[in-house]
């Protein structure tokens, strides 16, 4: 599943909301040239990943307004789009194919609430 390099989105002329997105987080990379300082190693990213969520776990479990789990959310967001540039994913797509076959999938119960899994417990 191709997607486009940062210098395709931010040639590229955005026709719906997710392109707009996915422009101005191209234009992000651009401003930092993420694709000449190492930026779009995916050790390096996969590491940034832990480190956001780790920070979106804090603000929710130590109970911090909803401003700042928001913020944490968007960080984690603009990350996964990043992902997505440095890895030429594109990730609208891969999200129209997942949905696709999660929603045909049945809800488990499990010890820590609801699963919506291929997985089946034995």
């Amino acid at each position: 599943m191709d997607g486009m390099t940062v210098e395709n989105w931010m040639e590229h002329e955005a026709s719906n909301e997710w392109e707009i997105m996915m422009k101005k987080v191209a234009a992000f990379h651009h401003k930092h040239d993420f694709a000449g300082q190492n930026g779009h190693d995916m050790g390096y990213r996969m590491a940034l990943t832990i480190e956001e969520l780790g920070e979106l776990a804090a603000a929710i479990t130590k109970g911090k307004p909803i401003e700042e789990c928001a913020e944490e959310m968007a960080d984690v967001l603009i990350l996964l789009m990043g992902h997505s540039l440095a890895m030429e994913v594109d990730l609208k797509g891969a999200f129209e194919k997942k949905y696709a076959r999660i929603m045909k999938r049945e809800a488990l119960q499990g010890r820590l609430g609801v699963r919506v899994t291929e997985y089946r417990p034995e």
